[in-house]
């Protein structure tokens, strides 16, 4: 065991040894966080658990499968052998495991289909259809959404329908049962099915309940923080009878409440569990002083929160930059600058750097800024393999010969490629599939006594059955991977994309010829494996198990996919008022604004050894151009002090502004042509020409003007772009002092003192 404790810190290694009994593991950015946990499950299983009795709850594919290789890696009387049998995943993939196993206990089969965002709206679509209710008045991802919400805190349609208070409340109240029924017709569930269907399961079989509580006797939650009602009601259920359960996670570190997270859940944790242990880790591992202390006095503005006080062993390092920029594309010219500067200056690669954003529509700019100067870049979060359209079309073949009740599926294939089955048709057949109480399927199995269906289209829907069932049939007769390749062979869709002869058709051809080999592939690794867990494990994949740390590129994401993650060098872009934080000044909540504070709190600790932050004074939004105002978070982090631990380039706030003054000062700033750096841009609504990015490096030791105090005709002084100068006269007081410059190269300059950054020499 002392092998297992050797390399971890104290506060490591008490939380490693505790064995028995609810704890609470607060687990602070960059402290070791996966490696505790790793010697905490390798020392249980070293004190005589067996791996099987140990549940292991992860938000990710990426940190199960880390884990899984750690523990593997630790060789103590035959830990390695032994962590294959580990209960360990994600929420969602270890309940789709148990349910696949208890299906039949709550009206399923076991070959159910896990429908992902796009087939639940698509379900919610049909579903509107048939209620006739109007998609133009009442938005289906709306209504996608609101009932995902209700999922996650436990809502069933009945209770929602009852609670409903507006118009679209009331619509959902509609829409929601009738969606539950339609996907238990399919024989399909959804992400926050996999949840709710798990506590359906061992609320309606005491004996279930009863037998995974009595398996799983040691349970431990990573990201703690990031759980939702749903999640945290099983937790309660399962560690109800032995209580020994490890919740690891950061409280500001928690981002998700827009998917249902709940941040109380670990706040409460020690009200839920009185005798409960708690351990802190608090030394940061991964960042320097200045940026673990930017972020630190970034989080203390949290009032709801955990106390803990990080601290570092690393160096010091350069302090986090803030930089002003004209617009998005000056923006992306600074990024793009740094990147090229950092490189040449540090002998990086470009695999070091990231780019973090409030909103996707943010990377269009800086995509642009590196093609301009061929920085190759990758972008997560963008459409996943899985989820290109050809792909999609591929799997709804291969989960209706799993599935044949899947109606998402079949709906997207029936008439791909083209078999002259329209929409009318269909219409015919889901009334019938509606009065009869069938799925789809079933329906076209009838087909015959459908009287509504044309002669043409009955014998078209004859042989689109009979190459399903045909290909069902076959499955234990074939491999997966021959067996798809016959069924797309007689689909004929590889020879009408290279039919139709363009780049885009050629492209997804190529893109299912290399998923036939994915699939071969997977089977050759895997073989005893299914084509429902084939399935399954690519409808699980999150954001972050797509970054791929082996390519030299640059990667771009936004804040909400980078957790988890870290980088060397990272940029955050976007720190405007009313995009991040995304509320306006005065219009949010407590509870948003500090949501929104930790999720820049979250971008700024991954950073290792550098931290960029850029704002704009105006951006192109919704189509036409805005006046942006500094992030009031800038002004926080500032407070670890200016010169030590943050430094600003371009207009450089005063400390002991309050942001409502300093938001003035931008508006008066904004209220005609700008002047930075002494450079005058004439305004233009929708094109702008930027000569240059307006941030400066330079460690030149100059005392900082930040008023016309002491400052008198004859006063040498230095500008960031025109050098020396001399100035001429100097009028107005505080933040409206100016001063005439006479520079040599450049001639007369006016200058607003407040962000000409002029230095006295």
């Amino acid at each position: 065991m002392s092998n297992l404790l050797a390399g971890l810190n104290p506060a490591q290694r008490e939380a490693v040894s505790h064995m028995n009994g609810p704890v609470m593991i607060v687990a602070g950015a960059g402290s070791g966080k996966t490696r505790v946990l790793t010697h905490r499950i390798a020392m249980l299983i070293e004190s005589g658990v067996r791996p099987w009795e140990i549940l292991a709850l992860t938000f990710t594919n990426k940190a199960a499968n880390e884990m899984k290789e750690r523990i593997s890696a630790m060789s103590t009387n035959g830990s390695s052998e032994l962590a294959r049998d580990l209960w360990m995943g994600t929420f969602h993939s270890i309940f789709a495991r148990i349910l696949r196993r208890h299906a039949k206990e709550i009206g399923y089969t076991s070959s159910f289909t896990i429908y992902d965002s796009e087939d639940s709206l698509g379900a919610i679509k049909q579903v509107m259809n048939a209620l006739s209710i109007s998609k133009d008045q009442f938005n289906p991802n709306a209504v996608r959404s609101r009932i995902s919400s209700a999922k996650n805190q436990l809502i069933s349609p009945t209770e929602y329908e009852r609670l409903a208070r507006d118009p679209f409340a009331e619509q959902v109240g509609k829409i929601y049962p009738a969606y539950t029924q339609a996907l238990k017709m399919a024989n399909a569930m959804d992400f926050d099915d996999l949840l709710l269907k798990t506590i359906e399961l061992v609320d309606r079989n005491p004996e279930t309940l009863d037998y995974y509580q009595q398996k799983f006797r040691f349970i431990l939650v990573d990201e703690y923080q990031d759980t939702n009602r749903a999640q945290y009601a099983i937790i309660k259920r399962l560690a109800g009878k032995y209580k020994n359960l490890t919740v690891v996670g950061d409280d500001a570190q928690s981002i998700y409440a827009f998917r249902g997270a709940d941040i109380s859940n670990i706040l409460d944790f020690e009200r839920d569990y009185p005798d409960a242990k708690t351990f802190r880790l608090e030394q940061n591992y991964r960042s320097t002083k200045s940026i673990l202390a930017a972020a630190d006095e970034l989080i203390k503005n949290n009032k709801s929160q955990i106390p803990k006080t990080l601290f570092t062993e690393n160096v010091k390092g350069e302090p986090v930059k803030i930089t002003q920029c004209l617009d998005e594309r000056d923006e992306a010219n600074a990024v793009v600058r740094m990147i090229e500067e950092e490189i040449r200056k540090s002998k990086l690669d470009l695999k070091d750097f990231a780019v973090l954003y409030r909103t996707n529509a943010q990377s269009r700019a800086i995509e642009d800024g590196l093609r301009r100067q061929g920085i190759p870049y990758t972008i997560i979060g963008g459409t996943a393999f899985y989820k290109r359209k050809e792909i999609k079309d591929v799997l709804a073949y291969v989960r209706l010969l799993v599935n044949p009740n899947d109606s998402e599926s079949l709906l997207r294939v029936i008439n791909y490629p083209p078999r002259g089955i329209g929409a009318t048709t269909m219409e015919h057949i889901a009334l019938y599939a509606r009065d009869h109480d069938k799925g789809l399927m079933e329906a076209l199995d009838a087909i015959d006594f459908i009287g509504t269906v044309q002669s043409r289209a009955v014998q078209r829907i004859k042989e689109f059955t009979r190459l399903i069932h045909k290909y069902a049939a076959m499955r234990d007769k074939m491999s997966p991977g021959e067996l798809l390749r016959a069924l797309i062979d007689e689909t004929n869709i590889l020879q009408e994309l290279k039919l139709e002869n363009t780049m885009e058709a050629l492209g997804r051809r190529e893109n299912i010829q290399e998923f036939l080999s994915a699939i071969t592939d997977y089977f050759h690794e895997k073989p005893d494996a299914t084509l429902e867990s084939f399935l399954e494990e690519i409808s699980l994949v999150s954001e972050i198990d797509q970054v791929d740390g082996t390519k030299n590129v640059v990667t771009l994401m936004t804040l909400h996919a980078a957790k988890g993650l870290e980088f060397p060098i990272v940029a955050i872009t976007g720190l405007e008022d009313g995009l991040f934080p995304s509320q306006p000044i005065g219009s949010s909540s407590p509870g948003d604004l500090e949501e929104e504070r930790r999720l820049f709190y979250v971008g700024i600790t991954r950073a290792m050894r550098k931290c960029f932050v850029y704002y704009t004074l105006e951006r192109l939004r919704f189509g036409e151009m805005q006046r942006m105002m500094p992030s009031r978070f800038i002004e926080e982090i500032e407070r670890s002090g200016a010169t030590e631990h943050v430094t600003s380039f371009g207009t450089k706030p005063r400390i002991r502004e309050s942001y409502s003054e300093r938001a003035n000062d931008v508006s008066h700033l904004l209220s005609g042509s700008p002047v930075i750096n002494g450079r005058t841009f004439a305004r233009k609504r929708r094109e702008r020409t930027v000569e240059r990015t307006f941030y400066d490096e330079s460690d030149t030791n100059y005392s900082q003007i930040e008023d016309a105090s002491g400052l008198k005709r004859g006063t040498r002084v230095f500008h960031e772009t025109f050098g020396e100068g001399r100035i001429i006269e100097v009028a107005g007081n505080g933040d409206k002092a100016k001063a005439t410059v006479e520079f040599p190269k450049f001639g007369r300059k006016n200058l607003m003192l407040k962000f000409a950054n002029l230095r006295v020499l």
